[in-house]
């Protein structure tokens, strides 16, 4: 079989696969395009991180020449009966496989594991990290139009906040529900965190009980999910103080702050994209590099001598994560000219 049509996906990429959480679900999570490996045409031993796979994505990564894409959202979500170029996710599918560059969806595995999302959007309210305080959002032009996106926390200044200034509290899942966090919690402090960790540093969107005060209301429970939140946080009872999600319907916070409760949604995106820069692409990196490391060296053992171009491969010790700069949420600010 010609070299540049291989059955297989390229070393690099197979090192990636195990470095990322995986589990059984409803979601469709997992390899979902493996593209064939040409070992005449040199992919960078790269990974891009994205939330949503867009078709600027797709072409972000072909233009970085990356080995694969790990979008936290499944592009295939259902099950296709065609692959052609007039949907345009499938024409991005088919590039990418054209140029080398397989997709990985993680989803729900990344909200749940150690670590994962949930545990970071708990960091934010209880003011766990602090994030840098120098990033700025910057607008950009949209059709003579100034239109702003939230601005996310440059890599690595997202650091553990001091112990002493972290107030007590536990956490576990939301079912039964969470442990209360203690009385003297800063108010609207939680407020404050959450707007720095989701780069949205001038305000978040925040639904309150008609006639209180943002102030003066007591949060002791927060139930927090990435994405869209309601089928699990206002199932059952015990319904938090405040509920930190992605996304609600307008029916669904009408029916959460006539019990009380506090709701802020953020957009589906936004309680998910900070965590790539924040927590995943160091971590990923840290891991694939051993990981990276080991399969090139077994592989150069066997390597037979005509198979010159992925021996130049295998020889290649270099290992990068990036985040996209293109992934962005659908909604955006529109900023009044004044």
């Amino acid at each position: 079989m010609s070299a540049s049509l291989s059955p297989t996906s390229s070393p690099f990429t197979k090192a990636v696969l195990p470095r990322i959480p995986r589990r059984q679900s409803w979601d469709n999570t997992g390899l979902l395009l493996e593209a064939p490996f040409n070992p005449t045409r040199r992919q960078n031993n790269s990974v891009l991180l994205a939330i949503d796979l867009t078709k600027a994505v797709a072409e972000e990564a072909i233009a970085r020449k990356d080995s694969a894409i790990v979008a936290y959202h499944p592009i295939i979500f259902r099950g296709l009966k065609s692959l052609t170029f007039t949907d345009p996710q499938q024409q991005s599918l088919l590039r990418l496989a054209q140029e080398g560059v397989s997709v990985y969806s993680p989803h729900t595995a990344v909200d749940a594991t150690p670590g994962g999302m949930a545990d970071w959007l708990c960091d934010i309210v209880t003011g766990s990290i602090t994030p840098s305080s120098t990033t700025t959002n910057t607008p950009t032009q949209s059709s003579s139009r100034i239109y702003s996106a939230p601005s996310y926390p440059t890599p690595h200044a997202v650091t553990p906040a001091d112990a002493s200034s972290v107030p007590p509290h536990t956490r576990t899942t939301i079912h039964p529900s969470a442990p209360p966090l203690p009385e003297n919690m800063e108010q609207p402090e939680w407020a404050v965190s959450i707007a720095q960790g989701v780069g949205y540093p001038g305000g978040i969107p925040i639904a309150v009980p008609q006639g209180a005060s943002v102030d003066e209301i007591s949060i002791r429970t927060v139930g927090v999910c990435p994405g869209s939140g309601s089928s699990v946080l206002m199932k059952g009872g015990n319904v938090p103080d405040l509920l930190f999600t992605g996304e609600m319907s307008h029916h669904e916070a009408l029916a959460a702050i006539e019990r009380g409760k506090v709701v802020v949604a953020l957009a589906h995106s936004n309680t998910e994209r900070g965590y790539l820069r924040a927590v995943m692409r160091e971590k990923l990196e840290g891991v694939l590099k051993g990981e990276w490391e080991a399969q090139r060296a077994e592989a150069l053992k066997t390597l037979e001598g005509g198979e010159e171009g992925l021996a130049e491969v295998l020889k290649d010790g270099a290992c990068e994560v990036h985040v996209s700069e293109q992934d962005r949420d659908p909604y955006g600010i529109m900023v009044r000219r004044v």
